[in-house]
């Protein structure tokens, strides 16, 4: 299998789909491939990718922020999938959006349009806030799957003002520092040498180096529940290790075996696609995660070229990291993703 992904890739980079990647997978809780190949940076010099090569990872902070949070205030009595989100924030529940609950922010069921684009105007969090508060619903709540940011930016206030605490510090102590992924988090401060380089920014003249990719995200200041995370493949493999062993990390429960089975039900069997709880589930139209993972499977994606996928059926997951977006913001991934899963997939 180690050559084979490894020719797959190699062709991807050749072809310019990617500048490079680094790949896990590990099979009934061993690693058994874990490779760099290509390059962090291509423009304006190329660098080798590296195991330990930082990635922006956009919406996989979806997963391994916001969703874990929330299950633990769950599994700590403060919160239930029911709760509206006006209880919580109460400028939010106006123009249709009295009855949304957090579990219609987590299937991206709430009738929120997918996105706006904030960082035209320049707002700071806050502001962005004020704008989902008054935004109008695009559909019925509970009507049809639409894969929203302004639900997940939504849900990390929520989490702030149910603690009282910030929203990066609550993760950092709830669910990384226990999790030893100690080179995960918001607004990193490595040496630039460590990242996977992202797009080209004008203002910077310049490839971003561990400055958050997401536009809404940076102008928020780097920090919300939809994207900002930056982490290396050792650490999702810390973090892919404790949702497989039903939330055990190190012989220490961090979340319910309760919590991580409800998030991966299917609570969009009306749509075409399938939605956890923060999870996307293999579907019946176009997966990520190819044409042979199980029905079982679920994961997540992140519009810089990473992702995360799970098959219970046969104990196997695979991190694929890569900085797709340092060419553009071309659609190769969509294609990569699928066939790299089925190669790995084929052989279990």
């Amino acid at each position: 299998m180690r050559e084979k992904v490894r020719a797959f890739l190699q062709k991807e980079i050749n072809l310019e789909h990617i500048p490079g990647a680094v790949v896990n997978v590990s099979h009934k809780g061993e690693v058994i491939l874990q490779e760099a190949i290509g390059n962090r940076v291509v423009y304006p010099e190329k660098a080798p990718m590296q195991l330990d090569t930082v990635f922006d990872l956009a919406s996989l902070t979806k997963v391994i922020a916001t969703l874990p949070v929330i299950l633990k205030l769950m599994d700590e009595g403060e919160v239930r999938l029911d709760d509206r989100i006006g209880y919580f924030l109460p400028d939010f529940a106006q123009n249709g959006k009295e009855k949304v609950t957090i579990r219609h922010l987590l299937t991206h069921t709430s009738g929120l349009p997918a996105h706006r684009e904030y960082f035209r105007e320049e707002l700071n969090a806050e502001q962005v806030l004020e704008r989902i508060y008054k935004q109008e619903l695009g559909y019925a709540t509970g009507g049809k799957v639409v894969y929203s940011d302004l639900g997940l930016i939504t849900l990390y206030k929520v989490i702030e003002v149910i603690t009282g605490k910030r929203f990066e510090q609550l993760v950092e102590g709830e669910i990384l520092s226990p999790l030893k992924m100690n080179e995960t988090m918001f607004n990193p401060s490595f040496k630039r040498e460590r990242y996977a380089a992202t797009e080209y920014n004008e203002k910077l003249q310049d490839y971003k180096h561990g400055i958050v990719h997401d536009d809404n995200t940076e102008f928020m200041g780097g920090i919300s529940g939809h994207a900002g995370l930056f982490s290396t493949v050792h650490d999702l493999q810390n973090f892919a290790t404790m949702i497989e062993n039903e939330g055990v990390f190190n012989g220490k429960q961090i979340l319910s075996e309760a919590a991580l089975r409800l998030s991966r039900k299917n609570y969009t069997s009306f749509d075409s696609e399938f939605r956890g709880l923060g999870w996307i589930l293999k579907s019946p139209d176009y997966s990520s995660c190819g044409d042979y993972f199980s029905d079982a499977a679920y994961g997540h994606t992140g519009f810089t070229g990473t992702s995360m996928w799970f098959d219970p059926e046969v104990d196997l997951h695979v991190i694929l990291l890569t900085n797709r977006v340092h060419f553009g913001r071309k659609p190769p991934i969509l294609r990569l993703r699928p066939r790299l899963h089925n190669i790995i997939r084929s052989y279990f």
